[in-house]
């Protein structure tokens, strides 16, 4: 009979501890929420999209970008559509997606997009070579380019 009293007391405290636990963590849960509540972060004003390593020259891909600086997002996306360059895809292609990345991720208005910057640099250089006269060779240096583009809302 000792046995089982010693028992029921245990069982007692762990039923009593349990509750005082769970009451802890709700007020654990109710701080974290009230310093989120405190911690809004200001919504971005602008969405950014990069191509990394596309296979086309920089020099070539600026001609296609400076087509399109500082427009709406509807009339860029019509330039390069009418747009007979190579650069022209995969411009469009990182455009869309800045515009996808701007309303799904930040709750930004299509309508109200415009492209702030968008640019070109070198991306890596692949180094090749071409058989040339007398069992010589010359370099050839295939460059490739990063694609960057920044949408902001009017």
């Amino acid at each position: 009979m000792a046995k089982k009293k010693v028992e029921e007391t245990a069982i007692e405290e762990v039923v009593e501890e349990t509750p005082k636990k769970k009451r802890a963590s709700k007020a654990v849960k109710e701080t974290k929420k009230e310093a989120k509540v405190e911690e809004k972060k200001p919504m971005p004003t602008e969405a950014k999209a990069t191509a990394l390593n596309v296979r086309i020259t920089p020099r070539k891909a600026r001609l296609v970008i400076d087509l399109i600086r500082g427009k709406d997002v509807k009339e860029a996306i019509a330039i390069l559509e009418n747009t007979n360059r190579a650069a022209s895809a995969p411009v469009l292609k990182v455009l869309k997606s800045a515009i996808a990345n701007a309303t799904n991720n930040f709750g930004m208005d299509e309508d109200k997009l415009y492209v702030a910057s968008i640019y070109a640099n070198d991306g890596l250089r692949m180094k090749r070579y071409l058989p040339r006269a007398k069992g010589s060779a010359s370099g050839l240096v295939k460059r490739n380019s990063h694609i960057t583009v920044v949408v902001k809302m009017r």
